[in-house]
């Protein structure tokens, strides 16, 4: 098993955003515990699962894709959006929230995303017995991206109402509830119809992406405005 194709997209990724915090940047230790927390919480999505499976709830995914779709719309809006998105969100609320370095909305995406490359990495792990070599490089640079797209949803307002001491649980529960529906019907549109709903699918995570490069841009002006003014 070849881990190129995971390791090398994470070492880029995580070199991407930590150059993207430039002006106040994380202690690269704390960018460490976050990825490490997001592998920790791949295995906590996993017992998720296996708490469907002991009500009768857990389905395979691409078995509905070929019998019911409407059925595996619902599991994916219910099961694989919630659980995925939820295991990410756990840690970043129990832990990343308490590091007094956490002083600025941008470091709110940063956190979340090396969170989400913890979390893409094991199960692009997983993945690589199951895919062809440029099948797993593919997914080695596009599986980080869809975790990280999604995480900085809820990363960027949580960690904004954190700081501002405003509406904090109702931001937790809009921010997950709206990023679980974003994350399971992407996962709907690639399963169920990988190639008509291509355009449909990338065309949701490039909108996010391009929303999130405005968005921490503008944090960035913010903050090199605040500094000309202290």
């Amino acid at each position: 098993m070849l881990l190129g194709p995971v390791i090398v997209p994470v070492l880029l990724w995580a070199w991407y955003h930590y150059h993207k915090d430039r002006h106040f940047p994380e202690p690269v230790g704390h960018l460490v515990i976050a990825f490490a927390l997001g592998v920790g919480c791949y295995w906590l999505g996993m017992l998720m699962y296996e708490g469907l499976g002991l009500v009768g709830l857990r389905r395979d995914a691409f078995q509905l894709a070929e019998s019911d779709r409407g059925a595996l719309l619902i599991y994916a809006l219910f099961a694989i959006g919630p659980i995925e998105e939820l295991a990410k969100l756990l840690p970043f609320l129990i832990v990343i929230l308490r590091f007094a370095e956490f002083d600025e909305p941008i470091d709110g995406i940063i956190y979340a995303s090396f969170i989400a490359l913890g979390f893409a990495a094991v199960e692009n792990v997983h993945y690589l017995d199951f895919v062809s070599d440029t099948e797993a490089l593919a997914r080695g640079f596009a599986g980080p991206v869809v975790h990280i797209v999604f995480a900085s949803i809820w990363g960027y307002y949580i960690g904004r109402a954190h700081l501002r001491r405003q509406h904090f649980a109702a931001t937790v529960i809009v921010s997950l509830v709206a990023t679980a529906i974003l994350h399971g019907l992407f996962d709907y549109l690639v399963i169920a119809l990988p190639m008509y709903a291509l355009p449909a699918s990338a065309l949701l995570i490039v909108s996010i992406w391009l929303w999130r490069l405005i968005l921490m841009r503008n944090l960035h002006r913010e903050a090199r405005a605040k500094g000309l003014h202290d």
